[in-house]
């Protein structure tokens, strides 16, 4: 067992800022070295993103205490027994559904379902259903199978992938949750062609990974919405051809003008039925409505039943980017290195461990797209 320092969150629903009430308290915990099918990281970089959000402000809640961080990168310190495949010195990004490779999901080639890896993060364990990290002798959850906002993170296997070390752990980071969700989305979940039109709805890390992933596969038309000026500008400098306010009361009717009666594919990625909402209605007849965003949990959004069948809509959801973390993440890791995915234009700053209830507040407030925590860059 080795102590470390991490970010506990032991409730959710704190008030803002967050510099102030300091939901995430930086204090020392026990670790566990890892047991069989695990592997000891040493966390090099974390970055923050709305489902960490999601957990402080209580829209999502999570069993705490808990040690929060799912999108993150680093290096292999220690291998359990029945690993074979990683040795000491690997660098690795962190995936945040772990795949159990044998439930029906994982066998018809969808990990993102993995079934055991979806229960094991209900319940706060890694995928084996134990808790390395405590505190005073008593259990602290995990977060996502990851608790990256930690010096250090005892991890399932199956929720690393190796990557070229020529790669920065800072920008490695940015693939563990936003490129693989946004650009998954696209290229996964709707399998948009060359020429198809699309609006993004909601520009966080994750949206306007979906414009670079829409840019990539050869949109035609590019319609970014949101409510924040700066994020709408900075969606233009990645690939969007056209920005829509999302509060201007005219916004559907706009998007819907601009775009011959609607686009071929809609992507919503705010996480609200308010988003949602906008997005199935800037859809055209006989076009895809993909969510990807996470709304609170008690959140419903009612679907006009004879729409669906008269104009032929599909509405789709997207986790995890649908993706194959195995196959995907070196794909757009090698789309980057080559220029055609320019995920390091969404970095917004880097930040101390210290610092990360600071990082929270810019996030909630939309001064932020992604924020990296820098932990050991020795």
């Amino acid at each position: 067992m080795m102590k470390m320092k991490a970010a506990v969150l032991h409730r959710s629903g704190a008030e803002r800022p967050y510099t102030v009430s300091r939901p995430l308290a930086i204090e020392e915990v026990d670790l566990d070295p890892p047991g069989p099918g695990e592997a000891l990281v040493r966390i090099c970089s974390a970055g923050l993103c709305h489902s960490d959000l999601s957990a402080i402000n209580g829209d999502r809640p999570r069993s705490t205490p808990m040690v929060l961080g799912h999108e993150a990168a680093g290096f292999v310190e220690e291998i359990g027994s029945g690993v074979d495949d990683l040795k000491r010195g690997d660098h690795v990004v962190l995936n945040f559904i772990p795949s159990c490779g044998h439930c029906i999901p994982c066998a018809e080639g969808r990990p993102a379902l993995c079934e055991p890896g979806a229960a094991a993060n209900s319940a706060g364990t890694l995928l084996s259903g134990s808790r390395r990290l405590h505190q005073n002798g008593a259990d602290i959850y995990h977060h996502l199978g990851c608790s990256a906002f930690a010096e250090y993170a005892t991890v399932s296997r199956r929720s690393l992938v190796k990557i070229d070390p020529e790669l920065s752990f800072e920008e490695a980071a940015l693939f563990g949750c936003a490129v693989l969700t946004g650009v998954g989305a696209v290229l996964n979940t709707a399998r948009i062609t060359a020429g198809s039109t699309v609006a993004v709805v909601g520009l966080g890390g994750v949206g306007l990974c979906s414009i670079l992933g829409a840019s990539l596969a050869g949109a035609s038309q590019i319609a970014a919405v949101d409510l924040l000026e700066s994020k709408l500008a900075l969606a233009r400098t990645i690939g969007a051809t056209d920005a829509f306010q999302a509060s201007d009361p005219d916004c559907i009717q706009q998007i819907r003008s601009a775009t011959n009666g609607g686009v071929d594919f809609a992507f919503e990625l705010a996480g609200s039925v308010r988003a949602m909402d906008l997005a199935c209605k800037i859809t055209r007849r006989g076009g895809t409505t993909v969510t990807a965003g996470l709304p609170p949990v008690a959140d419903s959004f009612p679907v006009p039943q004879g729409s669906l069948v008269v104009e032929e809509r599909t509405i789709k959801g997207s986790y995890f980017g649908s993706c194959v973390p195995v196959r995907d993440l070196p794909r757009y890791i090698a789309l980057y290195r080559q220029g055609r995915l320019p995920v390091n234009k969404l970095v917004s700053g880097s930040l101390t461990l210290e610092e990360i209830n600071l990082g929270f507040d810019r996030l909630q407030e939309g001064r932020a797209v992604r924020q990296i925590i820098l932990l050991h860059n020795d």
